[in-house]
């Protein structure tokens, strides 16, 4: 097993302002990071934005902006939410960057190139602009797109292909072995399926540059600029300088544990496209796809196509990103779709984290200071050593990547269970009453309590970094200070 990773999130479109779904993937990632450095391990973790969308170049013309224009404007606001959303990450990169993507994306074309899985051919298909992809006639509902309720646009035009179903049998090889490990493994099932089925379709990598004139020239020809797939997934090597063969590159890529945390739409793309691309340019497959759900606004899908999205940063500043992190991490099941609105978000956040997290350390801390107790810098309650053991155990089974699930949700969920187990016995023991008998027994209590704020501190530094240097500050200092406040 290494004791190295680099994770990624899947690409955000710039043709937008970031909304909920995207802070989402990003505190998933970023909270899967943080647990590993807690478990020693070193880690990479990168963001990045999608700028060469047809949707992204008709969006600028809607503002009579240039596609530039509009992209360095959004980019930014999605560089900043490492600030708002406290993320880790120690990258970010844009599909605009010519210095370290456009290098990238255009050698491992030519990689493929030397491979002979390019090849040109006209093609006619149904185009969906929301989705940017041809979509065959199958995955049409009364000839409307699932996802964007459009229907798609008839396109005929000749381009670049990439031999796609040369590597269904070595991309089935690789889930079959968990050379190439998807979680859930309920996700590889369906994909193992379709390989088995109908197989990998040859996918077209190019358009005639008149149609896209904000995108990276196909090397060799004039006449194409690249088409998505190969500009956008080699992202996640280009911001290694993949370019240049560097020493990131090589260490990161090449030797280091890698983990895409993705939304599930766009697995097929990941477990196909993107590794297809890998085998045929000679480059390591990533270990890890980790695929996550959707999170809906009156269940359906937040999309900016059918305008439904809610904006983090008005939660954030609203109501403070730590509230934000909360919630997104423990009601939104890692596994399946959940619904967001802002009564439930309010219910969770004030019940959770106001009535038994602040409540509970500003009791103690209070209750501790006012009668002169010191810390013991030990656990002497044998059945709160065993809880905190216990705890612990099922916290890095739920997210280490030793045990490969990276299940945020139920990893926040053991973590709580200190909380909540610690305000059970705040209510069995009642220190209060046990003062006005036998003071020896109050203070032993109370320093047996302070030893708790101290684990609550360290396991949840992975979920709420800036809630975790609060609490540790009030467990060295004595001094409470206010968490969360109710809000209405």
């Amino acid at each position: 097993m290494k004791n190295n990773f680099y994770i990624t999130t899947s690409i955000a479109y710039a043709n937008w302002e970031p909304h909920l779904w995207f802070a989402m993937e990003s505190i998933l990632a970023d909270s899967i990071n943080r647990a590993q450095k807690m478990f020693w391990k070193e880690t990479r973790f990168l963001t990045w934005t999608d700028e060469h969308w047809i949707k992204i170049f008709k969006k600028a013309e809607e503002l009579w902006m240039s596609a530039k224009e509009l992209c360095d404007k959004n980019s930014e606001k999605f560089r900043n939410l490492k600030e708002k959303l406290n993320l880790s990450n120690d990258d970010f990169i844009r599909t605009a960057d010519q210095e370290r993507h456009w290098p990238g994306a255009q050698k491992i074309w030519e990689k493929l190139v030397e491979k002979w899985d390019i090849y040109k051919k006209h093609y006619e298909g149904q185009y969906c602009e929301g989705c940017e992809v041809f979509l065959p006639e199958k995955d049409l509902i009364e000839w409307k797109c699932q996802i964007h309720k459009k229907e798609p646009v008839k396109i005929s035009e000749e381009n670049y292909f990439f031999k796609l179903s040369k590597y269904s049998d070595q991309i089935l090889d690789l889930l079959k072995s968990d050379k190439l490990k998807i979680i859930p493994s309920f996700r590889k099932n369906e994909i193992m399926k379709m390989l088995e089925g109908e197989g990998l379709q040859d996918v077209s990598f190019s358009r005639p540059k008149k149609s896209l004139l904000w995108w990276i020239p196909v090397p060799g020809d004039e006449n194409h600029n690249m088409y998505v797939w190969c500009d956008a997934l080699t992202n996640y090597i280009s911001a290694l300088w993949y370019a240049e063969n560097s020493e990131n590159f090589e260490k990161f890529w090449q030797n280091w544990e890698i983990v895409h945390s993705i939304w599930k739409d766009i697995v097929r793309f990941h477990a196909g496209i993107w590794i297809w691309m890998l085998l045929s340019a000679e480059i390591k497959v990533p270990e890890n796809i980790h695929i996550h759900w959707f999170l809906t606004s009156n269940w359906e899908k937040m999309s900016k196509s059918i305008w439904n999205v809610v904006d983090p940063i008005e939660y954030v500043e609203k109501y403070w990103a730590e509230r934000l992190r909360y919630f997104l991490l423990r009601e939104v099941p890692t596994w399946r779709d959940a619904d967001f609105t802002k009564e439930q978000f309010l219910n969770i956040c004030n019940a959770h984290l106001s009535n038994w997290l602040w409540n509970l350390i500003n009791r103690v801390a209070v209750m501790s200071k006012k009668n002169w107790v010191e810390k013991s810098w030990k656990i002497t309650f044998e059945h709160f050593e065993k809880k905190i053991t216990e705890t612990w155990k099922n916290f890095e089974e739920k997210i280490s990547m030793d045990f490969w699930n990276y299940d945020t949700q139920w990893a926040l969920v053991e973590a709580w269970e200190l909380v909540e187990f610690w305000n059970k016995q705040m209510d069995e023991l009642k220190p209060w009453l046990v003062k006005k008998e036998n003071e020896e027994k109050f203070v032993e209590i109370m320093q047996n309590f302070l030893e708790l704020i101290k684990e609550i501190w360290k396991i949840l530094q992975a979920f709420l970094p800036e809630t975790s240097e609060k609490i540790l500050k009030i467990y060295e200092s004595g001094e409470s200070e206010i968490l969360f406040e109710r809000v209405e």
